[in-house]
């Protein structure tokens, strides 16, 4: 079975002195992600002086909205401090899917065309940050790169068979302001305003 490989958090601090750490959570699944005996592959920050490079979950809990997490590898703080800053990383399978039909995972969103609500061609999404808010990169035909919030206002439809995301776009999101000029310094238009 072909996986592709999804970031699902990163450590923080400890908590306490058994090796218990925060975790950071960039999955919509933690449940699922950090389920006991998961194995997670563990990219130290660079300068750590940690070398571990894959990590098993023993167990995980929900301590005021903070996932709190056990690692086999981390017995006690000194050890969870050392891997503070990791970045942790799932396999997970390609044509898997989230299991709330409105959620998607960042590799079926990646190279979809993007339409305006009339079908124009607006461009192709090129990756996503993750954040207080989501937002979709959109490479329009003309070179330039934007950021449109991912929230069902401005991107009503995601139709994976067809290729392609809806953005209610206006001037300003996708489609320049009619007084920016391309490559004008500190329009909107050339990446610096």
């Amino acid at each position: 079975m072909e996986t592709i490989e999804v970031v699902v958090g990163r450590i923080g601090k400890p908590h306490g002195i058994r090796g218990e750490v925060t975790v950071d959570v960039r999955t919509d699944e933690p449940e699922r992600r950090f389920a006991p005996g998961t194995v997670l592959r563990a990219e130290p920050p660079r300068g750590s002086e940690s070398r571990l490079r894959a990590l098993r979950v023993e167990r995980f809990r929900w301590h005021q909205q903070v996932l709190l997490v056990t690692f086999a590898e981390l017995g006690d703080r000194n050890a969870a401090e050392a891997a503070r800053g990791s970045v942790l990383h799932a396999d997970i399978p390609v044509d898997a899917t989230p299991e709330d039909p409105d959620e998607f995972y960042d590799h079926q969103l990646i190279g979809l065309a993007v339409c305006d609500l009339d079908g124009t061609h607006l461009g192709e999404v090129t990756g996503l940050t993750h954040g207080a808010q989501d937002l979709l990169m959109v490479r329009t035909p003309d070179g330039r790169d934007t950021l449109v919030p991912f929230v069902k206002a401005l991107v009503p439809e995601v139709d994976l068979a067809a290729r392609r995301v809806v953005v209610a776009d206006r001037p300003g999101l996708v489609t320049p302001l009619p007084d920016d000029e391309p490559g004008e310094p500190g329009k909107h238009g050339d990446g610096r305003g």
